[in-house]
């Protein structure tokens, strides 16, 4: 929601849509908390929640787990991708639970600022991509090849994209290449921002039903593709290091492993919480369950996290430190 990728960020900005309400608890955080017999409370894990649903899916399945099967108190403050990182070091953020790639921030915290540190794949493979609704690749089979695109431009134009076709885009805060590539591969096409990964959503839901022509950034794991029919749209084929240089991005975006990172301090003290949060592992189809319990069954995160874990009790167990 995500998939905040590889390249250089766009501005931060706009708030985080649908995150719903984070309960902030008071309580000394995990790496500071003592461990091992004594008799307090293990203390509080600090997961920053980012602006997607799949990401606070897995957020709330860990927080479940922490507070109901290992006694953490957990915050979980709503923090978008680039902020989370700087918490790191500012002691606001122990944990983000899906990472999206970040080579520049891996490169600055975890290797020379040494504040974080990697703490393995969420089991989660990730893509970014461009989509259509289904009915225009029906409709103009040709669509899907981008050499094609400005052909179809005319269809795309909006009141906010001018004499351009229309890119819809999400969240400002989401990594994107799409700028570089709309001008490396000559396209004549305009990033408009959405500002949300609700706004990506219903823009996809509206243009397969009323068949309405949309061009726009998604990504997968994600509910939407059980619910919706789309087509993504074929780039340039991703090589290893085409991306490197943000500014000349002519490919497609790779599949990633997506992996945890959390902070040093709370990877050398955070006891079984760390332990959690290091063994957490799962497939898109869990992801996609409980996000879609959460969007559209009307179930909290902690809800959905609840349903889930009763009924798959033998993975989560695999993840209980013994």
């Amino acid at each position: 929601m995500k998939i905040r990728l590889l390249a250089g960020l766009l501005a931060l900005g706009l708030a985080a849509v649908g995150c719903g309400g984070a309960k902030v608890e008071t309580s000394p955080s995990a790496s500071a908390a003592p461990q091992g017999g004594s008799s307090s409370a293990p203390g509080t894990v600090k997961i920053a929640i980012n602006p997607w649903v799949g990401y606070e899916a897995s957020a709330n399945v860990v927080a479940y787990l922490l507070k109901n099967e290992l006694g953490y108190n957990v915050e979980m403050p709503e923090i978008k991708e680039q902020l989370a990182w700087e918490g790191f070091e500012t002691g606001d953020v122990d944990v983000i639970i899906e990472n999206w790639g970040h080579p520049d921030l891996k490169k600055k915290f975890i290797e020379e600022k040494k504040v974080a540190v990697e703490a393995g794949s969420t089991g989660n493979k990730g893509v970014i991509g461009w989509y259509i609704p289904k009915w225009m690749a029906d409709k103009y089979p040709d669509i899907t090849d981008y050499k094609n695109l400005n052909k179809y431009a005319e269809l795309f134009k909006t009141s906010e994209s001018g004499d351009k076709g229309q890119l819809l885009f999400g969240d400002p805060s989401y990594v994107s290449n799409e700028e570089a590539l709309i001008k490396n591969l000559k396209l004549n096409f305009k990033v408009v921002v959405g500002g949300s990964e609700a706004a990506l959503i219903k823009g996809a839901q509206q243009a397969q039903a009323q068949q309405k022509p949309l061009l726009f950034y998604f990504w997968d794991p994600h509910w939407l593709f059980s619910k919706t029919e789309l087509v993504r749209v074929n780039l340039p084929a991703y090589t290893e290091g085409c991306d490197a240089d943000p500014k000349k991005v002519a490919c497609d975006y790779p599949e990633m492993d997506l992996d945890k990172i959390v902070s040093k301090k709370f990877a050398d003290s955070g006891g079984k919480a760390y332990e959690l949060v290091k063994n957490f592992s799962w497939t898109n189809e869990d992801q996609n369950a409980v996000a879609d319990d959460m969007t559209n069954n009307g179930m909290t995160g902690e809800q959905a996290a609840k349903k889930w874990v009763e009924a798959n009790t033998a993975k989560w167990q695999a993840w209980i430190p013994k």
